[in-house]
């Protein structure tokens, strides 16, 4: 029996969680990534004290889109994701205990930008995930014509060497739902996209050497945009990792790049919306180049993309971010 077959997928109208929010990241280099993430990436400066920036996208009603924090070591601090109500996560919480994955603590107010009520726990593989409800709506805007700055935080993909394990962790405990795999015929699976609505994945888990974050991705208004952000990057020098292309799971666009600290990157748009109620997963072998870009414009995905992506061993597992 495999993954896909050993557990049923939470119906959509049951889902405690709603959709990804923020990914928050400790970084060395504080002053140097939030140069990038501001000039270069796009992202709008909302708060900053203390070594601690909040970083929003335009077109986002989430209060930020990524957090930075100075720190010694590099690290993913945490993966936030919303919840519908105050009771959905003191329900969630609930659940999460009773079968036995760890909490940080118990549910409460949020100390962040926008507020709001929350929950923080440990995945299988020791990273944190916050999931909370009520937090304020962020003044945003429609993003105009030609505007190459991100729209909002698409999606977040991590490593894990134990990807079947944290799959069926976010499966089980969370109610994501499998949307697509990809598999290579001597490596096996490889990486598994998954939903919590009906976009084709907001979360993904990929088979690597350590935990780490494999990527996080960034939704642009279109096509164009898209271009444009990608060649403002490679007009000022930041070092691309793969793309331009168009992928087959997700059929979104993709360009990588790599920020200061070595953590890949990503601008995307045009991301699949799902007919969940008809919708079955695909397992796609990514040795057809049509399965890694439909377009044929990327570089070939070999070594040199894939030992990128790996990034470096993240330090923070079972240890709570102090903020």
């Amino acid at each position: 029996m495999t993954i896909d077959d050993d557990l049923i997928e939470t119906a959509p109208d049951e889902r405690l969680i709603t959709h990804l929010r923020h990914v928050d990241l400790a970084v060395p280099d504080y002053d140097e990534q939030l140069r990038f993430y501001t000039d270069m990436w796009g992202l709008e400066e909302q708060v900053s004290e203390g070594g601690i920036a909040f970083l929003a996208a335009a077109g986002s009603p989430e209060q930020y889109s990524v957090r930075l924090r100075r720190a010694e070591e590099k690290r993913i601090d945490l993966v936030a994701f919303g919840a519908a109500t105050p009771a959905d996560v003191d329900a969630l919480a609930e659940r999460l205990g009773r079968e036995g994955v760890r909490l940080v603590g118990d549910p409460g107010p949020l100390q962040t930008p926008g507020g709001g009520y929350g929950v923080r726990f440990f995945d299988n593989d020791g990273r944190t995930v916050e999931v909370s409800a009520d937090v304020e709506v962020r003044a945003h805007r429609k993003l105009e014509e030609g505007e190459s700055v991100p729209v909002k935080l698409s999606h977040v993909v991590v490593n894990s060497p134990n990807p079947e394990q944290t799959v069926a962790f976010y499966r089980r405990h969370l109610g994501f739902a499998l949307s697509d795999t990809l598999m290579h015929p001597r490596m096996g699976r490889m990486m598994w996209f998954l939903r919590t609505n009906f976009l084709h994945h907001s979360f993904a888990v990929a088979r690597g050497p350590h935990v780490s974050l494999h990527h996080a991705s960034f939704e642009m208004r279109g096509i164009d945009e898209y271009m444009r952000g990608t060649g403002r990057l490679l007009r000022g020098g930041i070092e691309k990792v793969w793309g331009p292309g168009r992928h087959m799971a997700g059929n979104n666009t993709f360009s990588y790049f790599l920020d200061p600290h070595g953590n890949t990157i990503e601008y995307t748009t045009e991301l699949e919306r799902l007919d969940e109620d008809s919708w079955h997963p695909h397992l796609y072998d990514f040795t057809d180049p049509m399965v890694s870009d439909q377009w044929g414009t990327a570089n070939p995905m070999n070594e040199f993309v894939a030992q990128r992506s790996f990034n470096d061993p993240d330090r923070g597992v079972f240890v709570a971010p102090p903020v």
